[in-house]
C-alpha cells in the first residue's frame, strides 16, 4: 500500500514539494490549502505531467482536511511568506496561529502521522506543533538543517570548483541569523575544507549561508526560496516513508543533548520510519558549543513571545 503524504499549503514551497515527492514516487500526495481551487488546479496540472515524466501515484488537491485522513507524513508549509526587510521572527505571531489551527485539524484526521514543520520562524513553529498535537517528540521535527546545509555545501563546491556530490557538511542551530555552520566537519571527499581554503574564505561562505534565504528574497522582491526548500523537505519525507535511516540535520526536541533541554534546535538526527530515531551528539569545540547555545537562546526568546495557541 502506498504511503500517504499530505502537504499543507499549496504555495511555491508546498507545490514544489508535491512535485518532487510525486516524481520520486514516494506515495500518494494530497495538497491542501484554504484558497479554493488553487490546490485542485496545481494537483491536476502536476498529475497531467505524469504520462510524460513517467510516475504513478494519486495526486489530490483539496480544501477539506477530511481528504487528508490516514496520512503517514504531513508537511506543514502554511503561513505568510517573508518579504524584503522582514525577518523570520517578524512572522511569529501570525504564523503561530496558522500552524496551531493546521496541526489541530491534522491531528483529528491523522493521529499517527509524522509531522514535518517548515513554516517560519521554524524552530518556534515546531514547538507550537508539539504543544498542539501532543505527539511524542520522535514524530515532530522541523526542516531547516537540510536546507541550510545544502546551501553551505553548494557554496563550498562553487568556491572550490568541485562537484556538489563530493561536498559534505552540516549546519547546527536555529534556522535564522544564529545558525551554526561547522566548517571543521565540512569535507570534500573526506578532505576537511580547512585544508582547502583560507579562514577568510570559510568565514565568507559561513556568512553567506546564514544570509542564504535573505539573499534569495532580495533577488525575488516578492516571495522566498522554494526549489531548494522543496527538495530538502522531500529528502526528509523519503527517509521516513522508505525507512532509509538517513543521518540528516533537522530541528529536533532536545532533552539534555548538547547541554540543552526543552527546545527545538537543529542537530544531526537519524531519520527513518520511526521518525527522529536518534539524536547524534558530535564533539564540539568550546566556541562551537557556545555558538549553538546562543542560537538556542535566540529560539527560547521566541518561545517566550509566542501567543497562546
Amino acid at each position: 500500500m502506498a504511503a500517504k503524504i499530505t502537504i499543507v499549503g499549496a504555495g511555491n514551497v508546498g507545490a514544489t514539494t508535491a512535485h518532487w515527492s510525486a516524481a520520486l514516487e514516494l506515495g500518494d500526495v494530497v495538497l491542501i490549502d484554504i484558497i479554493e481551487g488553487m490546490p485542485q488546479g496545481k494537483a491536476l496540472d502536476l498529475a497531467e505531467s505524469a504520462p510524460i515524466a513517467g510516475f504513478d501515484g494519486l495526486l489530490t488537491g483539496t480544501n477539506d482536511y477530511a481528504d487528508t485522513a490516514g496520512s503517514d507524513v504531513v508537511v506543514v508549509t502554511a503561513g505568510i511568506p517573508r518579504k524584503p526587510g522582514m525577518s523570520r521572527d517578524d512572522l511569529l505571531q501570525t504564523n503561530a496561529k496558522i500552524v496551531g489551527t493546521v496541526v489541530s485539524n491534522i491531528v483529528q484526521h491523522s493521529p499517527d502521522c509524522h509531522l514535518i514543520i517548515v513554516s517560519n520562524p521554524l524552530d518556534a513553529m515546531v514547538h507550537v506543533a508539539k504543544q498542539v498535537s501532543g505527539f511524542p517528540k520522535q514524530r515532530i521535527m522541523g526542516m531547516a538543517g537540510v536546507l541550510d546545509s545544502a546551501r553551505f555545501r553548494y557554496f563550498i563546491a562553487r568556491e572550490l570548483e568541485v562537484s556538489v556530490e563530493d561536498v559534505h557538511g552540516f549546519v547546527l542551530g536555529g534556522h535564522g541569523d544564529t545558525m551554526v555552520p561547522v566548517p571543521r566537519y565540512a569535507t570534500v571527499t573526506g578532505i576537511p575544507i580547512t585544508q582547502l581554503m583560507s579562514a577568510e574564505t570559510i568565514d565568507r561562505l559561513v556568512q553567506r549561508t546564514r544570509d542564504g534565504g535573505a539573499e534569495i528574497v532580495n533577488f525575488l522582491k516578492q516571495g522566498s526560496a522554494f526549489y531548494a526548500p522543496g527538495a530538502s523537505i522531500t529528502q526528509m519525507v523519503e527517509a521516513i516513508v522508505k525507512d532509509k535511516k538517513r543521518l540528516l540535520p533537522a530541528a529536533a526536541y532536545l532533552e539534555g543533548e548538547y547541554g540543552l533541554s526543552g527546545v527545538y534546535i537543529g542537530v544531526p538526527i537519524l531519520l527513518g520510519a520511526g521518525g527522529v530515531e536518534k539524536i547524534i551528539e558530535v564533539e564540539l569545540t568550546d566556541d562551537e558549543k557556545a555558538a549553538l547555545h546562543r542560537s538556542a537562546a535566540a529560539v527560547e526568546e521566541l518561545l517566550q513571545a509566542l501567543p497562546a495557541v
